[in-house]
């Protein structure tokens, strides 16, 4: 396990979870939002050529299974998928929670940006993502597996199996 994709629909603890597998074996982690945004939510032109270097590296650790720019390379270079398929029962009050924290308290999230009550009406607003993609994004998920055999895929299916993955030493 040295090229890690860690995914899931938002509110599955993505971050936390790389985070954590990253401490765990050494790795360097990199979180995509912080790569992709710039502050002002303005998307940051360089994003597909730094995440294209980070790829390149014989370590790594990501937050998510890439954007449509470079997810195919990700998903080509990876060794290793952790797959936080939670159900919706699961994400949507961690989402709910989430953003009612940072819109109230004003967090600076991904390059100072703020998550502001007016984007909870956003059709992206991970919310909104969370209930219209969940299913597709299932699928899509094992689509890319079947079409990458080089990967180890690691799925798990509530947080509590999350956390006992990560407390056994490998």
């Amino acid at each position: 396990m040295h090229r890690v994709l860690v995914i899931g629909n938002s509110g599955a603890g993505k971050t936390t979870t790389a985070r954590r597998i990253a401490a765990a074996h050494g790795l360097p982690f990199h979180e995509l939002d912080q790569l992709m945004f710039r502050p002002g939510w303005q998307p940051d032109p360089a994003y597909p050529d730094e995440v294209a270097r980070i790829a390149a590296r014989p370590a790594w650790v990501l937050d998510s299974w890439g954007d449509r720019r470079v997810r195919a390379l990700l998903w080509a270079r990876a060794d290793t998928v952790v797959w936080l398929d939670y159900p919706l029962r699961t994400v949507l009050p961690r989402l709910f929670r989430r953003s009612a924290r940072r819109t109230l308290r004003r967090e600076r999230i991904f390059n100072g940006n703020v998550e502001a009550y007016r984007e909870w009406f956003s059709r992206d607003h991970p919310l909104r993502s969370a209930l219209r993609d969940h299913r597709r994004r299932r699928a899509e998920t094992g689509r890319l597996i079947a079409a990458h055999p080089h990967l180890t895929v690691i799925r798990l299916r509530r947080p509590a199996e999350t956390d006992a993955r990560l407390r056994r030493p490998e």
